[in-house]
């Protein structure tokens, strides 16, 4: 054996490889997941400005009817929310559903 050379244990060198092809795997992950990311913020960006298209539509439109019913003399009312919260409190014959069961 050669002064010059120092082996290293089989372990140290098996560690060694598994903690480079894990880091290698990790980055290839990172940059995938990056990837990913980019896409989903595209896509999210494109659909926050179709929702602010829509919504600035539906503002011009409701300003061109308000205009329009000023000009002929008509009232113009505008539309409702059409929301409603529906809450269950007493089921059948005053007995709440879930001791029912």
């Amino acid at each position: 054996m050669s002064s010059d050379k120092v082996l290293a244990p089989e372990t140290l060198l098996k560690q060694r490889k598994n903690a480079q092809k894990s880091a290698a795997d990790k980055a290839a992950e990172k940059l995938a997941t990056k990837k990913a990311n980019r896409q989903k913020r595209q896509v999210i960006f494109k659909r926050a400005e179709q929702y602010v298209k829509e919504y600035r539509q539906l503002e011009r439109s409701e300003i061109r009817l308000r205009r329009q019913a000023k000009q002929t003399g008509d009232f113009y009312v505008p539309a409702q929310p059409k929301l409603a919260f529906v809450i269950r409190t007493k089921g059948v014959n005053k007995i709440a559903p879930k001791p029912r069961k």
